[in-house]
């Protein structure tokens, strides 16, 4: 958001970016410490989750499957993610494009293959931002 944006758009909005950009800056900051508690903890129970391949039907499976991960081939990593556009069709409902790369433990640049693009539906209910839909698929390099 350019400044000349942030003093047309409403401070409600400006609030609600920030907190669901927090969101987001906290999953992959439980990324980078390898807690999948913390990392599923801004997701719905019922959120569901999209990733090639495979389909995690809610928080919990969300949470295991992070664990196994974190446990395995992800541990030690971290995810870079920067939020492209964040846009509210609704008071209490976002939608947050970002691109993601993965930096595998000892490496200090992510992998080509791990460029990814991911779709973020997000709800505000009881005081709080929650993730409720998230989708990533590789981003193919031209």
């Amino acid at each position: 958001m350019t400044s000349t944006e942030a003093l047309t758009v409403p401070s409600a909005i400006r609030e609600a970016d920030s907190a669901v950009r927090a969101v987001i800056d906290a999953v992959c900051a439980a990324w980078a410490a390898n807690d999948a508690d913390a990392f599923v903890e801004p997701y719905a129970p019922d959120a569901t989750v999209l990733l090639p391949g495979t389909f995690r039907h809610d928080r919990e499976e969300l949470r295991t499957a992070m664990a196994a991960a974190f446990a395995g081939p992800l541990k030690g990593s971290r995810a870079l993610n920067e939020v492209q556009s964040v846009r509210f069709p609704g008071e209490d409902t976002a939608l947050v494009i970002c691109t993601r790369s993965v930096v595998l433990a000892g490496e200090d640049e992510p992998r080509e293959e791990s460029h990814a693009l991911d779709s973020w539906v997000l709800s505000a209910s009881d005081g709080a931002w929650w993730v409720r839909g998230f989708h990533g698929c590789p981003a193919h390099q031209a």
